[in-house]
């Protein structure tokens, strides 16, 4: 089984791409949703241990992460970059675990591939888990118009977000394939790279 490395800068529309995949049966791994899994139930290690780094006033009354006040702390104001590092650091140790329990899953499954879909899929060292990567670029206009309408933030927090985040251009250069998402040709980009990884047959 090949295992996929997918990433793209928030608003590329790296989710729907995932989705695309499952045509060929082969499964994604969000790890947005593996950490809002285990950011969700009070009490559990990694929730603790946001707490106690960026202070109780990320967690609401039921003692479950404020996403918006956390946010708010990690990508606001001076020492962003740092405080995202620190982020990322605690985060990234919990949502391995979790993936490479369910990659085993599909894997006992017998699937060809399983995607890792990861927003940051270099900085996190997850990439080393991958036999090859696949980075979903899109215009800024179109990433910055994507975030404010699901987020319903601003353009001036929606900027910030994406300048913290690693560009098209150093994602190309990291990646392996690249995938552009502004509506043109998906399937034909899709088919191109599976073809070429022997994950499905060449007309």
């Amino acid at each position: 089984m090949k295992i996929i490395g997918l990433c793209g800068s928030s608003g590329s529309g790296k989710g729907y791409i995932s989705n695309a995949f499952s045509k060929y049966d082969i499964p994604a791994i969000d790890t947005d949703r593996v950490y809002r899994e285990i950011t969700t139930k009070k009490g559990t290690p990694c929730l603790l241990e946001l707490a106690n780094t960026f202070g109780k006033e990320i967690l609401n009354e039921n003692g479950e992460l404020d996403r918006k006040k956390l946010a708010t702390i990690v990508f606001e104001g001076e020492g962003a970059k740092q405080r995202l590092e620190k982020l990322d650091k605690i985060a990234h140790r919990y949502i391995k675990i979790d993936t490479e329990n369910i990659i085993n899953q599909y894997k006992n499954e017998g699937k060809i591939a399983v995607i890792i879909d990861a927003p940051v899929l270099f900085e996190s060292g997850f990439d080393k888990m991958c036999d090859f990567t696949i980075c979903v670029i899109a215009p800024l206009e179109m990433k910055l118009e994507r975030i404010i309408k699901r987020d319903n933030i601003t353009r001036e927090k929606a900027l910030a977000r994406l300048n913290s985040q690693l560009s098209n251009e150093e994602l190309i250069k990291l990646s392996t394939y690249q995938i552009d998402n502004s509506n043109v040709g998906l399937n034909s980009q899709i088919e191109d790279i599976l073809k070429r990884e022997k994950l499905i047959t060449k007309e």
